[in-house]
């Protein structure tokens, strides 16, 4: 039987893994931290009773992602569908709220709902067409053209100067640069509007949720498929140098998937030059530092809905959203930075103690910061939330500088597997129909520095291995796996 290794225990790596062991592969799982999950652990980082997601939280991808749909993820794990996909408060205990209906969200906007509608309506109710064009390598005709070429027209609206024109009020802007700024680049920028509009859409289509228990649920859900169809899983192995990594007989069959940093490619034996000074000038950009809290109770928003709003955006308007993110694309961190927060326990219980809430939120900073970033982003919470200060009875902060810890893949706390531009979203590390593939016989990458790109989705993961099965003369698809 043939083998394959995986490098990397993250939900790229778990869905190459699936998709192999299924296919016939003997499977081998490497993982550098003492547990599996990667970008989906949760563990108690404050408390005793206070489960944190170490990493991503909320995952409006997975459920959408053809890979995790045909695996059965949404039959395998309890999902929470919030009624508010994401919440964005201002001063004055006003609020921008992006309800899973769209057209109650457009009815909040006031002046601006048929402008939200115009511009996100038609991905939304097209979401299919624009997952096929966004979750696959991009150099290819898409399947929906017309979706393809709305979804252009709005980058165009949202990621260029024209943004500013495109809403009157200052809630509907807020809003979408709130969404847009997830994607960790300068605004306006055409690569950050793609991101947020996919977001944006998802909100109102597939809405943004997140599994019930923490987003290790996601994990374990792939390991449990990984051991019944024989594959082995191995945490605590640190692989640094392909060298020394005993991966079988490539002549053989045998086959190397890296959930990893593409640098990792640069130490195997034959990788030739050409190859080597494309990942060698691969681009990491800016940052994330996180800190998880543990609270006395819910958090007092001064405005009501949010409090029902797992996902809450903090930053005020859409200037001071644009200068925070510009400022770190700058080098320097804005004394009110645009706060990424999630408050999973509004909406499940089994997070904290009873009565007692958990909260985790992140800054973008520049790469490889050492930034604490406890104390700005309890003063954006405190902002619209007064009183919050005074609920913190634990926080466990992770300056950027001490992600790849957690993650090795995280080069200087990039949580997006490398700088996401419209060069980087062609070149992912390298400008290829199958970018998965390496030069070195049986080597792939499957990580979110491939195409699609960051997301927990997997299908950064099924790419490699599909592409693997094909360069084997055994091609499969998604239908013949999980038949």
């Amino acid at each position: 039987m043939a083998r394959a290794t995986i490098i990397g225990a993250g939900p790229n790596g778990l869905a190459a893994a699936v998709a192999l062991a299924r296919a016939g592969y003997d499977v081998h799982v490497l993982e550098a931290s003492d547990t599996v999950g990667g970008g989906v652990r949760t563990q108690e980082s404050t408390l005793p009773g206070f489960r944190h997601d170490v990493c991503s939280a909320v995952h409006p991808a997975a459920v959408s992602s053809p890979f995790f749909q045909a695996f059965g993820l949404a039959e395998r794990i309890e999902w929470i569908r919030p009624e508010i996909s994401y919440a964005h408060p201002l001063d004055g205990g006003r609020a921008a709220i992006a309800w899973h209906d769209v057209a109650r969200t457009a009815a909040g906007l006031g002046v601006d709902g048929q402008a939200w509608l115009a511009r996100v309506r038609p991905l939304s109710t097209r979401i299919e067409g624009l997952i096929d064009f966004t979750e696959n390598q991009l150099l290819r005709v898409p399947r929906d053209p017309l979706t393809a070429a709305r979804y252009a027209i709005r980058m165009l609206d949202q990621g260029t100067p024209l943004a500013e024109r495109a809403f009157l009020g200052d809630a509907a802007a807020a809003l979408m640069s709130g969404v847009v700024a997830h994607a960790n680049s300068p605004q306006p920028t055409l690569a950050g509007a793609a991101a947020g509009l996919l977001l944006a859409a998802f909100g109102h289509a597939g809405g943004w949720p997140y599994p019930r228990g923490g987003a290790q649920q996601i994990a374990d859900a792939l390991v449990a498929d990984i051991e019944t169809h024989g594959g082995v899983l191995e945490a605590g192995v640190h692989v640094t140098d392909l060298q020394r990594l005993d991966w079988g007989d490539p002549a053989r069959g045998d086959l190397l998937f890296l959930n990893t940093s593409p640098r990792l490619a640069l130490t195997h034996r034959d990788v030739p030059s050409g190859y080597a000074r494309a990942i060698s000038g691969y681009r990491y950009g800016a940052a994330a530092a996180k800190v998880d809290f543990a609270l006395d109770g819910p958090i007092p928003w001064a405005n009501p809905d949010v409090r029902q709003a797992p996902t809450v955006h903090l930053g005020g308007t859409r200037a001071e959203i644009w200068a925070s993110e510009n400022a770190v694309a700058a080098g320097r961190v804005s004394e009110r930075p645009y706060v990424l927060a999630v408050q999973p326990s509004v909406l499940d219980p089994s997070r904290a103690p009873a009565g007692k809430a958990v909260l985790w939120a992140y800054i973008h900073v520049p790469n490889g910061s050492e930034l604490d970033p406890t104390e700005l982003i309890t003063a954006q919470v405190e902002r619209f939330a007064p009183g919050f200060r005074d609920l913190i009875l634990a926080h466990h902060a992770v300056p950027a500088s001490s992600r790849d810890a957690i993650n090795p893949a995280e080069i200087g706390g990039d949580i997006s597997g490398g700088v996401f531009d419209i060069r980087q979203a062609l070149r992912r590390p390298t400008l290829s129909p199958a970018p998965w593939r390496t030069p070195m016989r049986g080597v792939y990458l499957a990580s979110a520095s491939t195409p699609p790109g960051p997301a927990v989705n997997g299908m950064a993961g099924w790419h490699a291995a599909r592409t693997a099965l094909r360069d084997a003369g055994t091609p499969a698809e998604l239908g013949d796996l999980f038949a």
